[in-house]
């Protein structure tokens, strides 16, 4: 057992350090004022429900385009559409993650490299992608993906609603089938849809709406592509948030009419895509946080030893000295979790790559569903903590926003709430452990 980087990845994260340096960190000095104090009032349009400036979307876009062309952004795609296809890409995507959110230079998720508020990066993350590649239609596939390597195609993912988070199987919103206005076979979506990331700029929704079956039942669920422009959508409002700017919409649909050919996936099987990507996403997200509180961490070292207060250096009291030491112990260990998660994450990918009775995210979901929820809450927990922890050490400029650590606190601090609650994670391990979910995960068999 191995627990070092291989040469390979220590030297990828080296052309990727060098890369930052050279193309990417001057590009932010001459747009400062989206990562200093400023950040916030630079990004937002205070007079416009709260959404991002057009200055601050065009930089990411830029960046975007930069990071293509380097051959770092689809980094985690499959070969044919630019990416590497590593056959260890969970574990080096993980590896990536906590070094971009910990390094010194531009760590925190408080950079032009790495922005985490708005999920940027120049090693990219594409959920969406993943939902079409595994789920799509030809058509689809054929259509979309280009579209969206391009930046031409960009939906929301509609699960979530006004009346209803983790309980998503008791959703509101209904789809009916129909005859469109030509005849041919469709459906009638009504309902509504709410903290719909990126509605702002989307091209299509991705609409998850109960078909058949009562509430509370997983079957039963379809997911649609909706144009944005189909008459019946509207944006009711953008949600102000802790972390601002916000571009978090609550999406009502009356009598949307769309064809049977927007339906991705299976009809009524909608809930496993939204499982097709939650792995990859919650694991790398671990890997994010845990690196964003290495990086509060060792930024609160360095001022405990600067700072001289009393006639010597703040870092020699114990009361400093001692929540670092707790928090530095239990980032070590998650650390570790993490990458091995994330390695066992592929090592099932390739053992059921073949196989075509069982998925390989369903075989994950069976063997590494509760570890990946360990890893998922718990990070994303320690990464407040880690924060907050910051805050006190450096006092007053602390809670200043002159340090990036009150905004570390209130983006992170929404990962604590989505793409599954904190208790609903622990929930999934609870159920592991007290055998409430019967069944082969255990054996590591299916």
């Amino acid at each position: 057992m191995n627990f070092d980087y291989s040469p390979e990845l220590q030297t990828y994260l080296g052309k990727l350090d060098a890369f930052i340096k050279a193309d990417i960190l001057p590009i932010q000095e001459e747009n400062i004022q989206f990562f200093d104090h400023r950040r916030e009032p630079s990004r937002t349009q205070w007079d416009n429900q709260g959404l991002p400036t057009p200055e601050w979307e065009a930089l990411l876009a830029r960046v975007h385009r930069i990071a293509e062309k380097s051959g770092f952004y689809h980094f985690a795609l499959p070969r044919e559409y630019g990416g590497l296809e590593h056959e260890d890409t969970n574990l080096w995507m993980c590896a990536i993650r906590f070094h971009l959110a910990s390094n010194p230079l531009y760590g925190g998720g408080v950079s032009l490299a790495n922005d985490l508020q708005t999920e940027h990066s120049v090693v990219g993350n594409f959920p969406d992608f993943l939902m079409l590649h595994h789920w799509g239609s030809a058509r689809q596939k054929n259509e979309y993906i280009p579209a969206r390597l391009r930046g031409d195609f960009r939906m929301t993912f509609g699960l979530t609603e006004i009346h209803h988070g983790s309980d998503a199987t008791h959703m509101d919103t209904k789809a009916a089938p129909i005859k469109l206005k030509d005849g041919s076979p469709g459906f009638s979506i009504s309902g509504n849809k709410r903290w719909q990331t990126g509605a702002h700029h989307a091209t299509h929704f991705l609409i998850f709406a109960r078909t058949a079956s009562k509430a509370g039942s997983a079957h039963g669920i379809t997911a649609f592509l909706v144009p944005r422009a189909t008459p019946g959508v509207s944006i009711a409002s953008y949600e102000y948030t802790l972390n601002m700017p916000t571009d978090h919409a609550t999406v009502l649909l009356e009598d949307v009419q769309v064809p049977d050919s927007a339906i991705l996936g299976p009809l009524h099987g909608g809930l496993a895509i939204a499982q097709t990507f939650t792995h990859e996403n919650r694991i790398r997200q671990a890997a994010s946080s845990c690196g964003a509180a290495q990086f509060c961490v060792d930024r609160s070292i360095r001022y405990a030893r600067d700072r001289v207060v009393f006639g010597k250096p703040l870092a020699s009291n114990q009361a400093i000295q001692w929540p670092l030491v707790e928090l530095s112990t239990q980032i070590e260990m998650l650390r570790l979790l993490i990458l091995r998660t994330a390695s066992e994450m592929d090592r099932v990918q390739r053992e059921y790559a073949s196989d075509k009775e069982v998925p390989a995210w369903v075989a994950i979901e069976e063997q590494l569903g509760h570890k990946i929820s360990m890893c998922n809450y718990y990070a994303n927990r320690l990464a407040c903590q880690a924060a907050d922890n910051a805050i006190q050490v450096h006092g007053g400029n602390g809670y200043s926003r002159h340090q990036p650590f009150e905004h570390i606190w209130r983006h992170f601090r929404r990962y604590r709430i989505t793409e599954g609650s904190e208790e609903v994670q622990m929930r999934k391990v609870a159920g592991y452990l007290f055998g409430f979910k019967t069944g082969r995960e255990k054996k590591g068999k299916l």
